[in-house]
């Protein structure tokens, strides 16, 4: 019993790129064989996962460890694929529960729970643009 708490609290903090790397690839294979957000990427988006996962590297260790590295506009990006397909609240809970399972899953500390905070502000500015843009 011992040899579990040990291994449970064995996890690190999100510290280097590795981490982020680490982190992003778990998070989209996940993503990518869920019922609801894997049709979005793989059907909608046709996501070139070759190009999308250094992207979304730099934009989460911008996002964490605030290194400068992400160049882009996710707004513009989600609001195209919206006209594409209707993103519902649906998508984005899904999105922000499989993102905190798997942050929850390979880390603990400081930076993680940062990661986790993030997820969910630009979570909640992306629906309130996007949702609200609806309507204009």
């Amino acid at each position: 019993m011992a040899a579990n708490t040990k291994i449970k609290n064995s996890k690190k903090d999100i510290s280097s790129r590795k981490d982020i790397e680490v982190l992003v690839a778990a998070f989209y294979e996940k993503v990518k064989i869920d019922e609801i957000l894997g049709p979005v990427f793989t059907e909608v988006a046709r996501v070139n996962w070759e190009k999308h996962m250094p992207i979304m590297c730099d934009f989460w260790e911008n996002a964490i460890l605030f290194t400068g590295t992400y160049q882009g506009n996710p707004m513009d990006l989600h609001i195209h694929l919206h006209k594409a397909m209707p993103l519902l609240q649906l998508h984005f809970n899904k999105w922000n529960q499989i993102f905190i399972k798997t942050v929850d899953s390979l880390f603990k500390g400081e930076k993680a729970l940062l990661a986790k905070q993030r997820a969910l502000k630009i979570s909640e500015v992306l629906q309130s643009k996007i949702l609200d843009h609806n309507h204009s």
